[in-house]
């Protein structure tokens, strides 16, 4: 009998939790098909393969090589070569700019440093705080020597060179390892700072925390109001809408702050993340990053008809956002229509302006600011707009 009991309970409280759910489609969307969607989008829109770096290739006029586009693009695997510069100063203000990834120098007297027996250098720079792309670089370059030595061995042999060299002072004998290699590429990097991988990656996780900490906590409080009647109190007391939403952003964007601020020493402090630019420059940009998030929570709190399927959405996001904002992946390596669905994401803009600011000291792409403050304004407004409608009064 107890039992039996026991057992009628159980039934009773897994049917009523069945129910509950079945009752809320959105939820079992959100948790079903959300995954199953964001794994999709990324199938779609990621190749697979890196994305080629623009690349500028400086060729002396003393060193007599070809200046045309097209010939170095035939040896430049992983390369885009996008003009051929006689002096490296244009080509290096533009990498310092960050309008290149890649300068490549050709050596201006390669020939006379393979007659005398010497390896001829290939310098290659990048500018980039990145340390994928900074490997990836390495290995590009690399391999471009290799090309550049195929060339140089095959002429020399279709000229029937010998390993002896005729000079004005006697036949040189050029070492083996020369003819075998007679390019190397030296690698540098001219970036404010070359952190560490988990230097780099922490800066992108304090902008992936503030946002999903924010639209969490105001997604869940503006839920949680609603489904415990709160919001009736509202219509009837003297609040407006717009009272609501900015007494939200104001008391989570306080919270935000100290955390975000607490994090930031952390890195800073525990990590030994570098701090290149200003901290005012910081300050700012997570302030914006905390606004449009907070104001993308409060839309979730909106369509959102329980506190389950808050966390649900607000964990979707951040799957996505994980994915999509270039965290783990670079943007570049994503097709266009994904890359637009990505920039709808705060934390997109607000890792590449982390990046710059704490890492470079400077802001290669100041429209992530602006765009920042579009999507903060329009999801303020949206909020805006379904709060007002939860408080009209009948």
């Amino acid at each position: 009998m107890i039992v039996f009991q026991v057992l009628t309970r159980l039934l009773a409280f897994t049917s009523k939790e069945l129910v509950e759910v079945i009752r809320r489609p959105g939820a079992i969307f959100s948790l079903v098909l959300g995954p199953f969607l964001i794994l999709a989008l990324f199938g779609l829109g990621y190749s697979g393969y890196r994305a080629a770096l623009r690349a500028i290739v400086v060729v002396p006029p003393e060193s007599g090589l070809p200046t045309d586009v097209q010939t170095y693009r035939n040896v430049s695997e992983g390369l885009d070569i996008v003009s051929v510069e006689p002096t490296a100063d244009t080509a290096e203000a533009q990498l310092r700019d960050r309008k290149v990834d890649v300068v490549v120098v050709a050596p201006a007297d390669g020939q006379q440093q393979f007659e005398s027996g010497k390896q001829a250098q290939i310098r290659v720079e990048i500018n980039t705080a990145d340390p994928q792309d900074t490997a990836y670089a390495g290995v590009l370059a690399a391999r471009l020597a290799d090309k550049v030595n195929d060339q140089v061995i095959r002429q020399v042999a279709g000229r029937g060179n010998t390993i002896s060299i005729e000079a004005g002072t006697g036949p040189i004998k050029v070492p083996p390892e020369v003819v075998a290699q007679p390019t190397r590429a030296d690698l540098t990097n001219i970036a404010a700072s070359t952190p560490s991988v988990t230097s780099f990656y922490g800066t992108a996780v304090l902008a992936l925390i503030l946002q999903h900490l924010a639209l969490t906590l105001v997604a869940l409080s503006l839920v949680r109001e609603r489904t415990s009647g709160l919001i009736e109190l509202f219509r009837v007391s003297p609040l407006s809408s717009i009272e609501v939403v900015l007494g939200k952003v104001l008391g989570f964007g306080v919270l935000g702050i100290l955390i975000g601020a607490v994090t930031l020493v952390l890195l800073i402090v525990g990590l030994g993340v570098p701090l290149v630019g200003s901290t005012l420059q910081v300050a700012a940009i997570l302030a914006i990053l905390l606004l449009a998030s907070l104001a993308l929570g409060l839309v979730v709190g909106l369509i959102s008809d329980s506190e389950r399927q808050s966390v649900q959405l607000s964990l979707l996001l951040l799957l996505g956002s994980v994915f999509f904002s270039g965290f783990v992946l670079p943007l570049r390596d994503f097709n266009e229509p994904l890359r637009l669905i990505a920039y709808l994401l705060p934390v997109t803009h607000g890792i590449d302006l982390v990046h710059d600011v704490m890492l470079q000291g400077w802001i290669a792409a100041p429209w992530h600011i602006a765009a920042l403050g579009l999507l903060s304004v329009g999801l303020l407004f949206v909020a805006w707009l379904g709060m007002r409608r939860g408080m009209a009064r009948i």
